[in-house]
């Protein structure tokens, strides 16, 4: 890629409209910025699937639920991937053998609850205004809820779509075959996650370009200082952006001295959970009632703990 860009950079190829050039350059860098993730995503789960015995993987978790999806929501303590490399590995936690509630504990909770965006959060705010600390609490309280929620389902493999219930059906556990056997079914398994993941990373980085393009940020901005507003713009923004969890605090930052506190937590939950790009990617595993009531429930969450550090900052 440098070295096209090298090559070609005085070319004008063609001679785009500046709306079209920036739709081009939001795109391609949402792309860029997630692609890497993505693809440690499909390896942590080619590896979980294949090469990773049960018993390092179900029969180490508590027997209780509850405690269970707890173990479960911080295990992004150990897996730092970005939100887009969570879909294909909770897909590969599903395959497994984890409950639908128990991947979707960790997929909500892995974007905040991991090192690098710890590491990062605390770097940009550190305990000012409890930023940092409603941001951590935030995110394994509303994934703890999530999974309790969805345990609830009398039938939780209707939560998914048929295509990836099929794929689940025939996945072969069988970890008794020779080396050569696991790296012919990892090539398999990698090929066919990225066949399902690349479509839907694309259309989603498009269309959040597309949505950047179409919506005046001033917008958002002017409406920084109301303590309501101020939330649910910048809620509005994450959703709008689709930036990655790792660098978030970073991009946020400027807009601190503009909105209040509380609207700044709810950007950095909301997020990494429910944005564009992620719910294109979490329809390849998921039903769009799901869907629809996972936003619901995480917007509702968001807003209400970003009031909450409103009220009190």
């Amino acid at each position: 890629m440098f070295t096209v860009r090298a090559l070609t950079g005085d070319i004008a190829f063609v001679d785009l409209p500046n709306a079209a050039q920036d739709l081009v350059t939001l795109t391609l860098s949402v792309l860029i910025e997630s692609i890497g993730f993505v693809i440690f995503g499909i390896l942590l789960s080619v590896l979980v699937q294949v090469w990773i015995p049960d018993r390092w993987v179900i029969k180490v978790l508590p027997r209780n639920a509850a405690a269970r999806r707890m173990i479960i929501s911080v295990l992004g303590v150990l897996l730092p991937v970005c939100e887009c490399g969570n879909v294909p590995l909770s897909r590969g936690l599903i395959a497994r053998g984890f409950s639908v509630p128990e991947a979707m504990t960790f997929l909500v909770a892995a974007p905040i609850v991991n090192p690098v965006t710890i590491l990062t959060t605390y770097q940009v705010f550190g305990f000012e205004d409890g930023i940092f600390v409603a941001r951590i609490i935030g995110g394994f309280l509303i994934a703890n809820l999530i999974g309790w929620l969805f345990s609830q389902h009398p039938q939780p493999a209707r939560l998914l779509t048929e295509r990836f219930s099929a794929e689940c059906t025939v996945v072969n556990h069988d970890h008794s075959h020779d080396r050569n056997t696991k790296w012919q079914e990892s090539r398999n398994l990698f090929a066919r996650e990225s066949a399902a993941i690349a479509p839907a990373l694309i259309l989603g980085a498009f269309i959040a370009g597309l949505v950047q393009v179409a919506v005046p940020r001033a917008v958002l901005v002017a409406l920084g200082s109301n303590p309501v507003w101020s939330v649910l713009a910048l809620m509005a923004l994450a959703f709008i952006i689709s930036i990655c969890s790792n660098i978030d605090a970073f991009f946020i930052l400027p807009f601190a001295s503009t909105f209040m506190p509380g609207g700044v937590v709810a950007f950095l939950i909301f997020g990494p959970i429910i944005d564009i790009k992620m719910l294109v990617m979490m329809r390849t595993t998921f039903t769009t009632k799901t869907l629809i009531h996972i936003t619901a429930v995480v917007a509702l969450m968001s807003a209400v703990i970003g009031f909450l550090v409103n009220f009190y900052a």
